[in-house]
């Protein structure tokens, strides 16, 4: 047996070599695959819902009467009348401030008018613009003439611009006095809706 292997060395070389190979190439090939490598897509970021906050818009309010820039001006969110008479310029020196409340919170497209002293007649310190002030709150002396008044006077009443005073001044001069206050709405662009607002601050005189 030995002479064989000895006479055969190159043979059982090659044959221990070949099964060498081929059982490692065997034992390579019964391993377990490895896991399939998984791709995960990110996850998308969500979209806000919540908008910010909006800002405020600036108020614009009409100021005139006893003030030394009579104008309108701009103003911010949350300003009161005192803020506004500082705007125009600050009170003349007629101004009746002990009649009007410089406190009160304004809005936007309000009039703000400052009586002067002595004045007997002067219309509410503040009209129009949103909210409106109760119209309960006024006293009966404050009612507007619609037969006599100037568009100045006009322009007082909420919802009554200076183009719907000038309107009713030219209705007044074309179809002489207004014989009932609803006789009001005949005027072009005044309808329903705002003679509610005004009824009950307006009036035909004695």
């Amino acid at each position: 047996m030995g002479n064989w292997i000895e006479r055969n060395r190159g043979f059982v070389l090659v044959t221990l070599i070949n099964l060498t190979v081929v059982g490692g190439l065997f034992l390579w090939m019964q391993r377990p695959a490895p896991a399939p490598i998984e791709v995960v897509p990110p996850q998308p970021t969500p979209s806000p819902t919540l908008q910010p906050p909006a800002t405020p818009l600036p108020l614009r309010v009409h100021v005139t009467g006893a003030v030394l820039h009579p104008d309108v001006y701009w103003l911010r969110p949350g300003s009161i009348v005192k803020d506004a008479i500082g705007a125009a310029g600050g009170a003349a020196d007629d101004a009746d401030l002990v009649r009007i409340n410089l406190a009160q919170e304004l809005h936007d497209q309000e009039r703000l008018y400052v009586p002067r002293v002595g004045e007997s007649d002067a219309p509410p310190p503040v009209t129009g613009g949103e909210p409106t002030p109760p119209i309960g709150e006024l006293a009966p002396s404050h009612k507007i003439n619609i037969n006599t008044a100037t568009a100045a006077e006009l322009d007082t009443l909420p919802g009554i611009g200076p183009a719907f005073a000038q309107r009713i001044i030219d209705y007044r001069d074309a179809n002489g006095p207004f014989q009932s206050i609803e006789e009001i709405i005949l005027v072009s662009g005044i309808g329903n809706a705002t003679y509610d607002k005004i009824k009950d601050l307006i009036t035909l005189g004695d």
